[in-house]
């Protein structure tokens, strides 16, 4: 069988799953301490102390990526936590109600499989009502349970569908009017480093990123115009919050052209929006702790953070 046009040659792919395998290879590493920002049992928070135990280190903020489906949680991110924390910050990693039923774990970007029961994305308002409850938490909890953490500098940052949220924590104050996860001022953020976001909902349904999870995060087609003014990134602009871009180039889950899109869209709003290309790079070496994209991500959330 030949691949069809557009679609990921088999060479892209057999990189694609060698990255995912050694990201995917890590041992999830536990957390230091761990606090609920609600009574739900996804309404947790994992936090990982500085490893060198400086005080009045950054918290860095990370919101798991997975589609927004139920299989995968923050545990595949544990391990980016690990190395964030040894690389001196206060780190605080962020569960959410995702969408579906539990069901066995896939790999993280397979699309769904024909007659298969694989959960839908997210949950609405769930998902979103957690990460704006989780953020607006976050310091009280941060200054609780890692002391030393210094809660006025803050930067968040995700991968993929967390990538996406990431985004959309920092947009909260350009919400429509009504919504209720509005903020009256800009959150208290020194910035957001996404990575690989689904960052542009238009340019990631024309390309069926990750099988049509972006219209059902939303809900459904029905759903899709009204729930994308409150929840598309590339629709909340500008943020004016400093706002860093890390993207593979060669990444097939989730491909540039969803950021580079977003960054045009910021441009036209009158906000600049760095762009880190990463050449020879696909989707999951941005969290894999032994790929040399990681440093790259790293040195990002130190530009912002101190």
């Amino acid at each position: 069988m030949t691949d069809s046009p557009g679609s990921p040659d088999s060479a892209a792919r057999e990189r694609d799953a060698a990255e995912s395998a050694s990201a995917f290879a890590h041992p999830a590493v536990a957390p230091d301490r761990m606090a609920a920002y609600g009574d739900h049992p996804d309404q947790v928070v994992d936090f990982y102390a500085p490893r060198d135990g400086r005080t009045g280190a950054p918290l860095v903020v990370l919101l798991h990526g997975g589609a927004w489906r139920a299989p995968y949680d923050r545990a595949h991110l544990s391990p980016l936590a690990d190395f964030l924390a040894r690389r001196g910050f206060a780190v605080a990693s962020v569960e959410y109600r995702r969408g579906g039923d539990d069901i066995p774990r896939q790999r993280v970007g397979d699309e769904p499989r024909p007659g298969s029961t694989d959960p839908v994305a997210g949950r609405w308002p769930e998902t979103f009502d957690d990460v704006a409850a989780a953020l607006d938490a976050m310091p009280a909890l941060a200054s609780r349970e890692l002391p030393g953490a210094d809660v006025r500098r803050i930067v968040v940052s995700g991968h993929s569908a967390g990538g996406h949220l990431a985004l959309w924590a920092a947009a909260r104050h350009v919400l429509p009017e009504g919504s209720p996860w509005r903020l009256p001022a800009p959150p208290p953020l020194r910035g957001v480093v996404a990575l690989a976001p689904i960052a542009h909902f238009a340019t990631a349904v024309e390309l069926g990123v990750c099988g049509g999870a972006v219209t059902q995060l939303l809900g459904g087609e029905d759903e899709f115009a009204e729930r994308a003014a409150h929840a598309d990134p590339g629709a909340l602009l500008p943020t004016g919050i400093a706002t860093v871009i890390v993207h593979g180039v060669e990444d097939i889950v989730v491909p540039r052209a969803v950021s580079e899109a977003y960054v045009d869209a910021a441009a036209r709003s009158g906000e600049t929006v760095g762009l880190t290309l990463l050449g020879g790079a696909g989707h999951f070496p941005l969290i894999d702790p032994a790929a040399d994209a990681c440093a790259v991500v790293a040195e990002e959330i130190t530009q912002l953070a101190w």
